[in-house]
């Protein structure tokens, strides 16, 4: 290994992370570095933060492409669903939001009439 400067190693990154496209590695690792040399973290360390950064931006990115590619006609979330306009209670939402009937393998099967959304 050789020893950089500062410069020189932001610059080694810049290049490696477009050769290997990691862009939020790219953006990030300035300030991560940062981060880690004020909290005293190791190598290791700061490794594990820069990499689950990436790991973690690249699954934004796919759920949200996948969203996209699935061209739902118009986008809804739980949060936005009106209980005062359901025959749903209010907790039986809130019970289906927690999921556990996906760990219990639990089917739910929610039926209304066309154009209840």
């Amino acid at each position: 290994m050789s020893a950089r400067t500062d410069a020189g190693a932001a610059a080694a990154i810049e290049a490696a992370c477009r050769e290997l496209h990691l862009p939020t590695i790219r953006s990030e690792a300035g300030a991560l570095a940062d981060q880690a040399a004020k909290a005293n973290l190791s190598h290791r360390a700061y490794l594990a933060d820069v990499l689950t950064a990436e790991v973690d931006d690249r699954a934004e990115r796919r759920r949200l492409r996948r969203i996209s590619e699935a061209r739902f006609p118009r986008h809804k979330r739980l949060e936005d669903f009106d209980t005062s306009m359901s025959p749903v209670q209010a907790a039986t939402v809130a019970a289906l939001a927690a999921g556990t009937f996906i760990d219990h393998g639990t089917p739910v099967v929610l039926l209304g009439d066309s154009g209840r959304g």
